[in-house]
């Protein structure tokens, strides 16, 4: 198939994403304002030395593609590119504050309902279209996070606020084409650095001086953060948002599974019915490749 390579992308970043607890716990006593000041940072900064050294033609390339477009096309690659890269600095800092401050359970309901969120803005501004079975597959996954939130309604508020900006950054996504990229990850991320910096002489704690630390912090901007990303916007390049926005139930599943057999948090049978029926949402959801795989590689009897 065609788009299997986008699927993997997709599957690869979001089960990455899923174990980002483990070295995002080991540093909850720092602020998050710190730790998300040290990611975009340390991620700008990687990534710049990365396109300096080895994208130069494609940075030149990129600029000859912008230079190229009408007047209206430039404005809506602007917004677009600037757009997304407050989407994820909205995303990273309310992330990092619930997971430490309220809890791994709150994050992974949050991309729970990203998904949800993501296919009715796909819908609704793109106008993907949906088939009766993945519409279910919707109904299936809101009547499991409407369980999951029936414990505690915060979880559901500061899990909406979460959700809704990492929606809004890959629906925005899905139409940012004709650049590359790893050029226009650089941009969001750099541009989300260029906007932190003023803030942070007065917001940052003092200079962290343990190894740990900086060794999270890289660990989170290469590992969870460039690489999946990357893949992230690679998927987007091939399947649909919504499609991307589905499969990202992958990473709050691992979270969930973290949360209970890692880091103990109390769990109920009502969340593991919820999470089981969001599970299968993500199943029906993607069945039509299960059927496109199953004629493609098993013969069909005479």
């Amino acid at each position: 198939m065609k788009t299997t390579k986008y699927y993997i992308a997709a599957i690869t970043a979001y089960t990455i994403w899923g174990f980002f607890s483990l070295v995002l716990k080991p540093i909850h006593d720092y602020p998050s304002l710190d730790i998300l000041f040290n990611r975009v940072f340390s991620c700008s900064i990687l990534m710049l030395l990365i396109v300096f050294a080895f994208k130069r033609k494609k940075v030149k390339e990129t600029i000859e593609i912008f230079k190229a477009l009408p007047k209206s096309e430039k404005r809506k690659a602007l917004l677009l590119n600037i757009g997304g890269s407050v989407f994820l600095m909205l995303n990273w800092f309310t992330f990092i504050y619930v997971m430490n401050h309220v809890s791994v359970k709150a994050t992974s309901l949050a991309y729970l309902v990203c998904p949800i969120l993501t296919t009715l803005l796909a819908y609704f501004l793109l106008h993907e279209k949906l088939s009766r079975t993945q519409w279910i597959s919707v109904g299936l996954s809101i009547s499991g996070c409407l369980l999951l939130s029936y414990a505690d309604i915060m979880d559901m508020v500061f899990s909406i606020v979460i959700g809704l900006t990492y929606a809004c950054y890959l629906v925005s996504q899905r139409v940012n084409k004709g650049f590359d990229k790893f050029i226009i990850l650089t941009f969001h991320i750099t541009l989300a650095a260029l906007f932190l910096l003023p803030f942070y002489p007065a917001y940052s704690g003092p200079v962290p001086t343990e190894f740990k630390f900086y060794f999270c912090i890289e660990t989170i901007a290469v590992l969870f953060t460039i690489f999946p990303l990357f893949l992230n916007l690679y998927a987007l390049s091939g399947i649909n948002s919504s499609t991307v926005g589905m499969l990202l139930n992958i990473n709050p599943m691992i979270a969930f599974a973290l949360a209970t057999f890692v880091y103990h948090e109390k769990i109920g049978p009502l969340q593991i019915i919820a999470y089981g029926i969001i599970f299968i949402a993500v199943i029906v959801f993607n069945s039509h490749l299960f059927v496109s795989l199953k004629q493609k590689y098993i013969p069909v009897s005479k």
